[in-house]
C-alpha cells in the first residue's frame, strides 16, 4: 500500500518514507508494465510534450522530470517541438502519429498555445504555466514569487537603480518576470528603465550587454542565467567588476550558475518536484477528476558572490564605457 501511495505521488507519506521507497525502486529499476496497465485500462499509457524552446536549461530540466515522473507510472513520454506548431496545425513526427492519453505543454509561448488547444481538442491539457486557462490544468513555478525575491535582495543592498534583462516578450515566464520586476520597483517609488530583451541565450546577453548604457546602473537582474552569463562576460570585457560596480542576478541556477567567476546569484527552480506535480495533474486529467490546479511552486533564492551592496555614487560614475 506504501510503495502505492508513492507510485501515486498521494498525501500522507512521510518525507523520510517517500525517500526510502524511491531509492528501493531506483535500486530494483523498478518500472509499471505498461503493457499490462494498458489492456486493463484500455489506455496508450503515453503522454504527449509540447516543448517549447527545447535547447534552454528551464524547458529541457522540466522535460527531463516529467519524463522520469511518467517512466514511474507506467507512462512513456513522446515530445516534439513547439516549433512544429504552426497556424494550419501541426507538422513533421512525433506524437501526432500515435495515440496519447493526455497532453504537457512546457513553457509555451502565446503564438503556439492557441494552435496547440484547437489541434488536441477533446484531449486532456496540463500546460506548465501559471493561469493558462479554464481550458487546461495548470501546472507551475511562481514565476512572481522568484522574481520578487531577487528583487528584495538587491533592493535590500541598497540598489535603487536596477535594469533587467528580459527573456523574449511572446513568452510568459519572460512577461511574468518582467512585469514583477517592474511592480517591485514601482512598490519602492523607483523608476524603471525600459528593459533590455535577449532570446534566453548566453550570445545576446553579451551582445545586450556590450550595446547597453550602464551609467547610474548598480544592478541588473537577468530572466534567466545563460543570458546572465553572458551579461557578466560583456561587463568584464568592458571594464565593469561585478559585483563590485554593478550586481547581477539571475534565474534558474544552472549547474553553472555556482562555477562562474564570481558565483551567480540566482533563483532556483525545483524542476524535479515540478514534473511530479506536472505527473500527478496528467494523471488526475485523464482519470476524469476535477482535482484544483496545485499551488504554484515557490522557487528559492540563491545568494553568491555576483551581488553585494550599492556602493556610493562616485562608483557610479563612468559605467557607459
Amino acid at each position: 500500500m506504501t510503495v502505492s501511495r508513492v507510485l501515486n505521488d498521494l498525501p500522507g507519506i512521510r518525507a523520510t518514507t517517500r525517500e526510502r521507497v524511491l531509492q528501493a525502486i531506483r535500486e530494483l529499476r523498478y518500472t509499471r508494465s505498461s503493457i499490462a496497465v494498458a489492456l486493463a485500462t484500455r489506455r496508450a499509457m503515453r503522454i504527449g510534450v509540447v516543448v517549447d524552446g527545447p535547447a534552454q536549461y528551464g524547458p529541457r530540466s522540466t522535460l527531463r522530470a516529467l519524463e522520469s515522473a511518467a517512466r514511474t507510472h507506467g507512462y512513456a513520454v513522446s515530445a516534439l517541438p513547439a516549433d512544429n506548431v504552426g497556424a494550419h496545425g501541426v507538422q513533421g513526427t512525433g506524437f501526432v502519429d500515435q495515440e496519447i492519453d493526455a497532453l504537457c505543454v512546457i513553457a509555451p509561448r502565446l503564438s503556439s498555445l492557441d494552435v496547440l488547444r484547437e489541434r488536441f481538442a477533446g484531449i486532456p491539457i496540463v500546460v506548465i504555466q501559471q493561469h493558462a486557462n479554464d481550458a487546461a490544468h495548470s501546472v507551475a513555478v511562481d514565476q512572481r514569487a522568484g522574481t520578487e525575491a531577487a528583487m528584495q535582495h538587491l533592493l535590500g543592498l541598497g540598489h535603487h537603480a536596477i535594469l533587467h534583462l528580459a527573456g523574449p516578450a511572446d513568452w510568459f515566464d519572460a512577461r511574468v518576470r518582467a512585469e514583477a520586476w517592474r511592480r517591485a520597483l514601482e512598490d519602492a517609488g523607483l523608476p524603471a528603465r525600459p528593459p533590455l530583451r535577449g532570446d534566453w541565450s548566453s550570445d545576446s546577453g553579451y551582445a545586450r550587454g556590450m550595446a547597453a548604457d550602464f551609467t547610474g546602473v548598480t544592478a541588473v537582474f537577468a530572466a534567466n542565467d545563460q543570458m546572465a552569463l553572458g551579461l557578466i562576460h560583456a561587463l568584464a570585457d568592458r571594464g565593469i567588476r561585478v559585483p563590485e560596480d554593478i550586481s547581477v542576478v539571475g534565474f534558474d541556477d544552472l549547474p553553472e550558475a555556482r562555477h562562474l567567476r564570481p558565483a551567480l546569484t540566482t533563483v532556483r527552480q525545483d524542476f524535479d518536484r515540478l514534473g511530479r506535480v506536472a505527473m500527478r495533474a496528467l494523471l488526475a486529467a485523464i482519470e476524469g477528476r476535477h482535482d484544483a490546479d496545485p499551488d504554484p511552486i515557490v522557487p528559492e533564492l540563491v545568494v553568491r558572490a555576483s551581488t553585494a551592496p550599492r556602493h556610493g555614487d562616485d562608483r557610479a560614475q563612468g559605467r557607459a564605457r
